[in-house]
């Protein structure tokens, strides 16, 4: 009777650890820093924030895309043998504003995926 209760005990913490390692779980998401109003001509520095928990050779960001007016103008590559700098880390790109700036970006974990795009507007003066 003793075994047959040890054996259930460890099937039923197993059992929770399988469910509670989705709880953990997290997905990539970015957030975009820019001005909000700028002088046509001015350079902009469009930072993107990206916030991922854990970086491991296993579980990590694999790529942050940014996308101005529609095209993507950088994309930032990482892989289990270029791992970004830590979970959470800030990206920069800088632009010249000749017109307003639709500023979408995007930030994907290789096991998770996306919390989806951000999206801010710079609007020329």
């Amino acid at each position: 009777m003793k075994r047959k209760n040890t054996l259930l005990g460890i099937f039923a913490l197993m059992a929770l650890l399988l469910i509670s390692s989705g709880v953990f779980a997290n997905k990539t998401s970015v957030t975009i820093v820019a001005p909000e109003k700028v002088k046509k001509g001015t350079e902009v520095t469009v930072k993107i924030e990206v916030k991922h928990i854990g970086n491991t050779k296993g579980h990590y960001t694999d790529w942050v895309s940014l996308k101005v007016n529609g095209e993507e103008v950088k994309r930032w590559e990482y892989s289990k043998d270029n791992l970004p700098d830590d979970q959470n880390f800030t990206l920069e790109y800088k632009i010249i504003a000749n017109a307003n700036l639709e500023i979408v970006a995007e930030g994907n974990c290789n096991k998770h995926g996306s919390k989806g795009e951000d999206k801010f507007t710079v609007s020329v003066e």
